[in-house]
């Protein structure tokens, strides 16, 4: 008979596994270690003590999701197990892929000294726990990239189309495409994001499919055009890491929460999170003179709001890793009027996301520019979005820059 539960050992969640691993029981085993991760942990425990036999299949799912867990920095341990079953990670060449373990206290100590890194300031603000590490670094820049006065009209025509090169933006969001001719892009402006160079857009057209240029492809001649948006370069001033001490965090809180361990009014953010639940809106239709609504009024009135923005009215994308980037504002009164226009009434912050797919997020801040980087260029995306403020994270990492005013 075989038998499953998990406990807490030593600080650490343990998977407690007893009787045979087989055909049968793999795909129990392997539900339970995807709710382990899809609640947060990256460390897990195996307690293989009372496990008596372990089939080839057993084996594949032990070894998918060690690679899983391995991805995001984590790992499956395996604690105390008998030698036969030992005997069978060996023969198979997978033992050395594990880290075993005969008593809890000794792999503890061995985690401890692992655990090299810069000083970890922790801070609880309003029920979200925040750990940071403080980077010496300057203030970063913030530019705008075209205007919005033509959105709600749907007036814009070639000569708002502004050209943008990739050193000049390493950050950014707004209403972008890429191409080398008006006639052949016109069509295709859509959502947008720039996170490290990277360029990710969501075509505003009846069957979209999420569109990227990775910096390393790009060419010399390569430029991003927009209608409108903002960018911002510079180094991080913070890494941090925030974590819902009840269940998930709403990105209002979270971005309120961040303004907490800094000093100035306007901050760059880049987002790493797992939803649960994500709000968030894009256009469906371009704004361009030609598409102008028929009834005169603008895409935004209740007549034509329908049939130009797509705006789920109930949370999507659950447990997927999203990875976004944009600008927050403690006080839009001591922005300049240009800049003050790409934050909308109501809110005090902009940001754009990209839904990538399913899977576990490293927590580690050390390992926050290398995760990012991971998601970015090895994840599928499906779309890139407007989030909203009561969009749902259980825990994610961020990286922040201080902009100048």
């Amino acid at each position: 008979m075989f038998e499953s539960f998990v406990n807490e050992n030593q600080g650490y969640k343990c998977l407690v596994l007893r009787g045979r691993i087989d055909a049968l029981s793999s795909p129990d085993i392997e539900k339970e270690f995807n709710a382990l991760i899809l609640s947060g942990e990256r460390l897990i425990v195996s307690d293989l003590s009372e496990v008596n036999y372990i089939s080839s299949a057993g084996l594949r799912v032990f070894l998918g999701i060690q690679k899983q867990l391995k991805k995001a920095g984590g790992q499956i341990v395996l604690f105390r197990p008998v030698k036969s079953v030992l005997d069978v990670f060996r023969i198979s060449g997978l033992a050395d892929m594990f880290r075993i373990v005969s008593t809890m206290e000794e792999f503890g100590e061995s985690v401890r000294s692992e655990a090299v890194s810069p000083e970890v300031v922790s801070k609880e603000v309003d029920g979200i726990v925040i750990e940071y590490i403080k980077l010496a670094a300057d203030k970063g820049s913030l530019f705008i990239a075209g205007s919005q006065d033509n959105l709600a009209r749907a007036a814009y025509t070639e000569n708002d189309v502004i050209t943008v090169k990739p050193a000049d933006m390493q950050f950014g969001a707004g209403l972008g495409t890429f191409g080398d001719k008006y006639e052949d892009y016109n069509n295709l402006f859509g959502e947008s994001m720039v996170i490290n160079g990277n360029f990710f857009f969501y075509p505003a057209v009846k069957r979209p499919v999420a569109d990227f240029m990775i910096n390393s492809d790009v060419d010399a001649n390569f430029t991003y055009k927009f209608l409108h948006g903002f960018g911002f370069n510079g180094p991080y001033q913070h890494i941090l890491s925030f974590n819902g001490k009840e269940g998930f965090v709403e990105l209002d809180a979270v971005v309120n929460a961040i303004f907490d361990i800094t000093n100035v009014n306007i901050l760059g953010i880049t987002l790493l999170a797992e939803s649960k639940g994500l709000l968030g809106m894009h256009l469906k239709k371009v704004p361009i003179i030609e598409q102008k609504p028929d009834n005169g009024k603008d895409i935004f009135d209740p007549s034509n709001f329908p049939e130009w923005i797509d705006f789920p009215t109930e949370p999507g994308d659950v447990n997927h890793i999203i990875a976004g980037t944009g600008i927050a504002v403690k006080d839009k009164s001591l922005m300049s009027p240009e800049k003050r226009t790409v934050i909308s009434e109501g809110s005090f912050f902009h940001i754009h996301a990209g839904i990538f797919e399913k899977g576990p997020l490293s927590k580690q801040l050390n390992d926050f520019e290398k995760e990012l980087n991971r998601i970015l260029t090895e994840l599928r995306i499906s779309k890139v979005q407007h989030i909203l403020g009561k969009s749902r994270f259980s825990s994610g990492m961020a990286g922040i820059i201080e902009l100048k005013e």
